[in-house]
């Protein structure tokens, strides 16, 4: 028993090594991305998305100085985080996957930022459903891709000024999720159009990037970079 116990300590401390490896590396290709786009550092939020990881490495991630942590699934949320209520007040859940109205509810009560509002009909479940002012980001399918969620570049306008006027609702800013292609400098153009149209409405937050173009998205604006791969390596 006795060596079992320590096998699986090994394995967490070396889990803990890694992502703590991964996680400088990170930081300074974001530090980079920041100096050649003359913006401050400060100015960009790691969210680490931990989609099919254990509560077990949130706990590392946390060790280890992050504290802005994403998910995808409201059941994967919650089973999760309730593994985490002894030090949930030290971190902000986001939820920036796909959210059904009939999983509203249950959002609302685990996640501090919703990324994903892709809907009026959404927008106003979560309206009536929240008990206090719900922070939201408004999702936008800038290309138009049939895959992909979002109010489209020329719905974006009027889903701003509705759910704007929404009294449990608060808009921090923009979401999109850029195409998946092989060269991220190609995507420039979706974070460029993004940009002008959250610094159109006056919002502060842009959440655009992830493991494989958040260079970019730093580039061109993004205030929140959403990361998996970089920080946990591939999800099993």
């Amino acid at each position: 028993m006795k060596k079992t116990v320590e096998i699986r300590r090994f394995v967490v401390v070396g889990l803990l090594y890694n992502i703590e490896d991964k996680i400088i590396k990170l930081r300074s290709r974001i530090a980079r991305a920041c100096t050649r786009s003359c913006r401050d550092l400060a100015e960009v939020k790691v969210i680490a998305v931990t989609k099919n990881f254990s509560s077990a490495v949130v706990r590392d991630a946390i060790q280890c100085g992050l504290r802005d942590f994403g998910e995808n699934r409201v059941r994967e949320v919650y089973t999760k985080y309730k593994e985490l209520d002894d030090i949930r007040p030290l971190i902000r859940l986001h939820f920036i996957g796909h959210l059904q109205t009939n999983k509203v509810k249950d959002a609302l009560e685990t996640v501090d930022i919703i990324h994903s509002i892709d809907t009026l009909r959404l927008a106003q479940v979560i309206n009536e459903r929240a008990a206090k002012k719900a922070p939201v980001l408004i999702q936008v399918n800038v290309t138009g891709e049939e895959t992909k969620y979002g109010f489209s570049i020329n719905e974006i306008g009027t889903a701003v000024s509705q759910i704007s006027r929404m009294p449990n609702i608060e808009v921090l800013g923009l979401m999109t999720v850029a195409p998946l292609v092989a060269d991220p400098q190609d995507v420039r153009p979706v974070f460029i159009r993004l940009k002008k149209l959250n610094t159109s409405y006056g919002f502060k937050e842009l959440s655009m990037g992830m493991t494989d173009d958040f260079e970019v998205a730093i580039e061109e604006g993004a205030t929140m970079v959403r990361i998996g791969r970089a920080i946990f390596g591939e999800r099993s």
